[in-house]
């Protein structure tokens, strides 16, 4: 494996971090580095943990909301995009690479495993941070492997190093600055061209028919898996009371702040679990808007929601105060 030096030099400094992410918002990175292959992200990430220097890694910019106060350490943006696809259905992808070019890759070869990912933004990286899925399929579903540089080596690890849960892994709890995801490997199989394509494009036209054009980080709020709150919930369709998977947007809806705006960001008309920057939003003011969404949802239903979106940066000001006034 060739050996990449880390170079400091193309490290720019104090670079406003909204135009990286879905939401456009949030504040500036203290330093930002921007890599095209896998090897410098490897030796960036080898540089910052041998430092100490607390790394931040940016795919798409989706799922994430950087604090208006910025980000201190090393952010990384990560366009390292490389996607090689093997005959026998072995998937070997760089971590930067959009979710949506490897659903393209694999489906154009035939093979079944990503046709759920049609439509979902950001990268490959932070869909597996988050676990992302939708239709009853995850994204740890087919991993294989990971490659990782953690306290200073890069190695490959097998899946159970991310301890996958519904919409959770290791690397969105506190102290996991310390990792960071270079590659991943999957293992699908070959399925029915067109029954893909028609279930992609089903897939699709339901995003269309949900998704606001307004910038958003996608789905804000994790969806709720409790089966006797679901069989208790009016107005839940039986599929989910079955499943007992109570959609956040519905919680949302039902307490009546479908289309609700404060300051420049908003609940989203189409789809109530989408927060978007309508218009001129900080971070702050998402933020704000998302507690009050959710303590809303609480003092009605009991049941707190939890968030997909990640806060990055410097949140030691913030302080949480429930309702809106």
């Amino acid at each position: 494996m060739p050996e990449t030096a880390f170079d400091p030099g193309q490290i720019v400094r104090g670079c406003r971090l909204a135009p990286f992410t879905t939401l456009r918002a949030g504040g500036k990175a203290e330093s930002l580095l921007v890599v095209r292959d896998a090897d410098q992200l490897a030796a960036a990430a080898e540089y910052a943990q041998s430092e100490g220097i607390p790394m931040t890694t940016l795919g798409g910019g989706s799922n994430v909301l950087p604090s208006d106060a910025g980000v201190p350490g090393l952010t990384v943006l990560n366009l390292a995009r490389r996607i090689q696809v093997s005959e026998d259905g072995a998937v070997e992808v760089d971590c930067g690479a959009p979710l949506q070019d490897l659903f393209l890759k694999t489906v154009q070869r035939g093979l079944a495993g990503f046709s759920f990912a049609v439509g979902i933004p950001g990268s490959v990286g932070g869909a597996l941070v988050s676990n992302a899925g939708a239709y009853r399929a995850n994204i740890s579903d087919r991993l294989t492997g990971l490659e990782v540089v953690e306290s200073g080596l890069r190695r490959w690890v097998s899946p159970a190093f991310m301890e996958f849960s519904y919409r959770d892994s290791r690397l969105r709890r506190p102290g996991s600055s310390d990792v960071c995801l270079v590659r991943a490997r999957f293992q699908l199989e070959m399925g029915d061209a067109k029954a893909l394509y028609d279930q992609a494009r089903d897939y699709q036209r339901q995003r269309i028919g949900k998704q606001p054009p307004q910038a958003s980080a996608g789905s804000f709020f994790k969806n709720v898996n409790d089966k006797a709150f679901a069989e208790g919930l009016d107005g839940l369709p039986p599929a989910l009371k079955e499943a007992g998977v109570v959609p956040a947007g519905h919680l949302v809806e039902k307490v009546g702040l479908k289309g609700f705006r404060w300051r420049g960001a908003s609940v989203g008309l189409r789809h109530a679990n989408f927060i978007l920057n309508s218009g001129g939003a900080t971070a702050g003011d998402i933020r704000r808007l998302a507690e009050h969404v959710a303590a809303s949802v609480y003092e009605r239903f009991g049941v707190r929601l939890e968030e997909e979106v990640l806060y990055l940066g410097d949140w030691s000001g913030w302080q949480t105060t429930g309702l809106l006034a």
